[in-house]
């Protein structure tokens, strides 16, 4: 956060994640992170918060980070939209999937209900 301009205290710091700490673990998960950027997107943190500041972070300075400070940053960033991806994926395909069940059922109903009219007629 000293870094991004923004330096926060100790409490300042648990107050930050407390704001997007969904399972109430003290810790940030990689979910709870993209939060804050999904939030800031929406609008929905204040200019002012540390969050904002972190949201904020999308480009490095190469002067002041190094080359392999900026290696590091661009890398984490690559990582970071890929496994946004992956989680995308794996929904549709967890949607996909339910939608699959769905139609095998009411398939399996259908045959049901035409061979149990078959014994009542």
């Amino acid at each position: 956060m000293e870094k991004l301009g923004a330096p926060q205290t100790h409490l300042g710091l648990k107050n930050m994640i407390k704001e997007v700490d969904e399972d109430f673990d003290g810790k940030l998960s990689f979910r709870e992170f993209l939060l804050i950027f999904r939030r800031a997107a929406a609008g929905e943190l204040q200019e002012e918060s540390g969050l904002m500041a972190l949201a904020r972070l999308s480009e490095i300075n190469v002067s002041t980070e190094g080359v392999m400070g900026a290696k590091d940053f661009f890398e984490a960033k690559v990582q970071a939209l890929s496994q946004g991806s992956k989680f995308e994926a794996e929904i549709r395909e967890e949607k996909e999937e339910r939608k699959k069940q769905e139609v095998e059922k009411k398939e399996r109903q259908a045959a049901f209900k035409q061979l149990q009219s078959a014994f009542y007629s």
